[in-house]
């Protein structure tokens, strides 16, 4: 057999390992880089070879680049600088554990961070926490920290601080830009139903030059608030502002109805939207999360609302119904750029032609206002040109539309997480059992530890449920628990 090749794969330079007997390295490497994240670190107890390049940089750049990896599920149950994080991974119900963050001595209790990815690289920023040096003792104060963690190197990294220090705030990375912004939040802490401070300013983070610089400040204070990007512009939505008192005592929130963009290049100036409920409508304060679509952007905000899913596309949707050789009456609904999100279709008995393509087509309308021309994106070819019946574009309604509505319901004070993993919508409630007698006991712990995954596919409109078992010790509670996604 030839000894074993050196070789520089993708700007890394390896040792001199033999991956799969018999292959060159560069396909061995590549046959191992579509393994399922979750399972390396079984694998690298198979040989040295193995420990060696799934520790590497090599593998994380094959993956990002070859690979078309599922998004995991990061999950901070506590301070992660007590509590180490979970990455999950649904497809193959998998659990990998995180090391813990950096621990500082004088700061404790921290909650309301925000977590972010970019590449692969994991980011936790701010927070609300208790200091030993500050006073009064039982007061938290906001956290300017922020942290990285390289799953290359499989270590946390201490990064230059934020300008101001806030937990509760909008968060989202540009995408391509290698940029993450920041806006609004404040010092609430986990601990206090409503109380802390807000605040408006705005800051981006230069990941290259591990700096931040701030911008406009939002038209308003701002806590508790969502942040995504669509194409250039960042919106943030719903939060809370200044507090009203109850009888002049119990402090209650002010929730905002509306939303705020900034348009990254237009100068970085804001503009506020309208109402996200229509007038007497009961205001919803649920859990918002984005559906990513192509290049980051989002195509679909979610809200869970007790048993209730809600919709929102900022940028309107294009309704058409057209005509196929006259025959055909699909209904199809474009996202304003023209890509079709979801498609609708009634046929007729004569000619029912497969449609699960579309969503690789584009749709542009011609300068004839009654024609439209469907192009496929991946034969390079017009497919035929549609007589259009109706068209209705609402530009930006910002309004909320009920979606649907959840298979199985919690109980009404049950903690849920809900999250956007791949395009579809995933609702985790932990499991518990009442029965504690002593003969039971163990099989209650065993319960305690099952976590019900409702999981919810816009595109189709169709339910599924799956079971996990979370590795730790006491159910998850995701009023507390900080979430994000990152592929791998």
């Amino acid at each position: 057999m030839a000894p074993p090749s050196s070789f520089v794969e993708f700007g890394v330079q390896t040792l001199h390992i033999t991956l799969i007997p018999g292959l060159p390295n560069d396909l061995g490497a590549l046959i191992l880089a579509f393994v399922p994240y979750s399972h390396h670190s079984r694998l690298k107890s198979t040989c040295k070879s193995w420990k060696r390049f799934f520790s590497s940089k090599a593998l994380i750049f094959l993956r990002q680049n070859y690979v078309i990896a599922p998004q995991l599920l990061c999950i901070f149950p506590e301070d992660p600088s007590i509590t180490s994080p979970y990455l999950f991974d649904p497809k193959n119900l998998c659990w990998c554990p995180l090391p813990p963050m950096p621990c500082n001595p004088h700061v404790y209790g921290l909650s309301n961070f925000i977590s972010v990815s970019v590449g692969p690289h994991l980011y936790v920023l701010g927070g609300s926490l208790f200091d030993t040096r500050s006073f009064p003792l039982d007061r938290p104060s906001p956290s300017s920290s922020a942290f990285r963690f390289d799953f290359a190197t499989m270590c946390w990294e201490s990064l230059s601080p934020m300008i101001t220090p806030r937990g509760s705030f909008a968060c989202a990375s540009i995408p391509g830009c290698g940029k993450i912004m920041v806006a609004g939040g404040g010092s609430r802490h986990t601990m206090f139903g409503a109380a802390g401070s807000r605040m408006s300013s705005v800051e981006v983070y230069d990941i290259g030059k591990d700096e931040w610089v701030a911008l406009d400040g939002l038209p308003r204070f701002r806590a508790g608030c969502a942040g995504f990007f669509l194409g250039d512009e960042f919106w943030v939505m719903g939060g809370y502002g200044e507090s009203r008192t109850v009888s002049g005592v119990f402090p209650v929130d002010e929730y905002y109805r509306d939303a705020v963009v900034m348009e990254l290049k237009n100068g970085g100036k804001w503009r506020e939207l309208g109402d996200m409920w229509e007038e007497g409508e009961r205001r919803r304060l649920g859990k918002i999360v984005v559906v990513e679509g192509g290049g980051g952007d989002a195509s679909g905000i979610f809200m869970l609302d007790r048993s209730e899913i809600f919709r929102s596309m900022p940028h309107g949707v294009l309704f058409v119904a057209i005509y196929y050789f006259f025959n055909l009456v699909p209904l199809y609904e474009l996202g304003a750029r023209g890509q079709t999100k979801t498609v609708r279709v009634k046929t007729s008995a004569e000619f029912s032609p497969d449609f699960s393509l579309l969503r690789a087509f584009s749709a542009c309308i011609s300068s004839i206002k009654n024609y439209i021309i469907v192009y496929d994106q991946l034969l390079k070819f017009e497919i035929s040109v549609y007589f259009l019946l109706s068209c209705r574009y609402d530009m930006i309604s910002n309004l909320w539309t009920k979606e649907t509505c959840v298979p199985r319901k919690a109980s009404r004070d049950a903690s849920v997480g809900f999250v956007a993993l791949d395009g579809e919508l995933h609702l985790l409630t932990p499991l518990n059992v009442s029965d504690s007698t002593n003969s039971r006991r163990s099989h209650q712990h065993k319960r305690s530890a099952t976590l019900l995954i409702q999981i919810y596919h816009p595109g189709r409109r169709t339910w599924r449920s799956v079971i996990a078992k979370p590795p730790f010790h006491h159910p998850l509670d995701f009023k507390t628990a900080v979430t994000c996604t990152i592929r791998l």
